[in-house]
């Protein structure tokens, strides 16, 4: 499993991707004309302070595809050799930040079974570092599995 170079692991974990973004404009394209088409009808027959009420629905819906889109660019990159662990974090915005353990006193912590408030924890030292937050239960319970082997791989060979 190491590499020539002595990583043991290299992966880099991301959130779900949402829809493509052209599928996401044609649903927010269809919620609009349907918007319209409600907001004609009641402006037609003189109830016109419902149509802002659409209009908004709209204008949110946008933002919350936005939003996804945006929060999507998130990303963990997980390296392991023999000397280090480093989980290197990129937010969709601004400075990531990294986080260097000694693989020799990590120990990887998740509930078993997985569900959606399971969260998995690295700790050295008495700190903890919550990973893959925004990974699927059971996505975080295969990375655990993998992670805690490649530690165990790790220990038991040397450089």
């Amino acid at each position: 499993m190491a590499s020539e170079n002595g990583v043991i692991l290299d992966k880099v974990l991301r959130p779900s991707a949402p829809l493509r973004p052209a599928i996401l404009v044609a649903i927010l394209c269809l919620v609009a004309a349907v918007n319209l088409a409600i907001a004609l009808y009641f402006v037609s027959r003189g109830a016109w302070p419902i149509a802002p009420f659409l209009g908004i629905d709209v204008a949110l819906l946008a933002w919350a595809f936005r939003a996804s889109l945006v929060a999507a660019r998130r990303e963990e990159h997980v390296t392991l050799t023999h000397a280090t662990l480093r989980v290197a974090r990129r937010p969709p915005r601004g400075q990531g930040d990294e986080v260097r353990f000694n693989p020799y006193w990590v120990r990887v912590e998740m509930a078993e079974p997985p569900n959606h408030w399971s969260q998995l924890t690295l700790w050295s030292h008495g700190k903890g570092l919550k990973i893959g937050a925004f990974l699927a239960p059971e996505e975080r319970a295969s990375f655990a599995r993998l992670l805690k082997n490649a530690l165990r791989q790790a220990r038991e060979t040397t450089a």
